[in-house]
């Protein structure tokens, strides 16, 4: 079975209840996630064969982020472990007009202070047909961005193809921080998953206006975006995107756009009450994967990995706990009821 290596950071998710403010909080529900490490998960769930790096305090809270993915199926054995703590994140739910917000306790984690040195990726990337990370990772600490690109470099000797979800996060570095270091690494990836303002955060490439209302009518220029990618970098071979009109924290529409071979393809298009919208990218990447290992065609791809993505607004949490049925039954009949 192809293998599939993610690589990040791994994280305590700390969420007030209800729809609580965190100034407002006296308790919080704990999860753990990470954009790497929820792609992990589903892809196991899927029945894919997954593993994940990172690097864990040595203590009660890394064994339970990595109990928690091991449980699920991931392969967990090449995770690093040590450091002085595991990276927070506090998650505050929105409600209609008021935005879900995140605040980031992740400074000094034992992933942000790792060398990049101590990742042995001649031996990390044993066997692996695959290597995927996102924006986040680079954007966590200089020695983050050093490992990514040596990991690059490694694949393209060892023909290992790489994805990459762009993934921009302002809290986290900027775009001008953005576009130099992806500048160095765009010529080793394969595949690009972007979204929203990934695209000009990250590439310079203008294919939305910011304008989270409108995204779905702007899809033409979403898709010229999409093969500016593919001609500025040839060895890109595909981009994937989710595009989405976005009236309220629970309300929006919901559909994703592929290119490959000089084509644009568009999947089905979902109106959502969204439960909770963290992770569904993640989710998107792991459709896009699993679509891609078994070889689907490309409008096939797209349309498992839109539906793979909605299903993960249905969820509360980073992990997307779905099958392969799951997603087939949204693909052919849409929500409804199993009886």
């Amino acid at each position: 079975m192809t293998k599939v290596l993610t690589f990040g950071e791994m994280m305590l998710r700390l969420k007030p209840y209800d729809h609580q403010r965190i100034l407002q909080a006296s308790g919080f529900e704990a999860n753990y996630g990470g954009s790497e490490a929820n792609v992990a998960v589903s892809l196991a769930l899927l029945g894919d064969q997954a593993q994940y790096v990172t690097k864990l305090p040595d203590n009660a809270l890394g064994d339970t982020a990595r109990n928690t993915i091991r449980g699920l199926g991931v392969d967990t054995h090449k995770i690093l472990r040590g450091g002085p703590r595991l990276g927070i994140y506090f998650f505050e739910k929105g409600a209609s007009v008021r935005n879900t917000n995140v605040v980031y306790d992740r400074a000094g984690s034992s992933f942000a202070t790792a060398d990049a040195d101590e990742f042995d990726w001649a031996s990390l990337l044993k066997d692996v047909a695959y290597f995927y990370f996102s924006g986040i990772t680079p954007a966590i600490s200089p020695a983050m961005k050093t490992a990514i690109e040596s990991a690059v470099k490694y694949c393209a000797a060892h023909d290992i193809t790489v994805v990459c979800d762009m993934n921009y996060r302002g809290k986290m570095w900027s775009p001008t921080e953005a576009q130099s270091f992806f500048a160095k690494v765009m010529p080793y990836i394969t595949i690009v998953l972007a979204n929203d303002e990934d695209f000009e955060a990250t590439l310079g490439i203008k294919a939305f206006d910011g304008n989270m209302a409108t995204g779905i009518d702007q899809i033409d220029s979403f898709k010229a975006g999409m093969l500016q990618v593919m001609k500025q970098w040839p060895n890109v071979k595909t981009v994937a995107s989710v595009v989405r009109n976005i009236h309220s924290v629970e309300d929006s529409w919901w559909t994703g756009l592929l290119a490959e071979n000089g084509k644009t393809y568009q999947g089905p298009t979902f109106h959502m009450h969204v439960m909770e919208g963290v992770a569904s990218g993640d989710a998107f990447g792991a459709g896009l994967m699993h679509a891609t290992l078994h070889d689907f065609d490309p409008q096939a791809k797209i349309n498992y990995a839109i539906s793979a993505s909605v299903l993960k607004l249905t969820i509360s949490g980073d992990l997307n706990l779905i099958t392969d049925a799951d997603v087939r039954a949204v693909m052919a009949t849409g929500s409804g009821v199993d009886r």
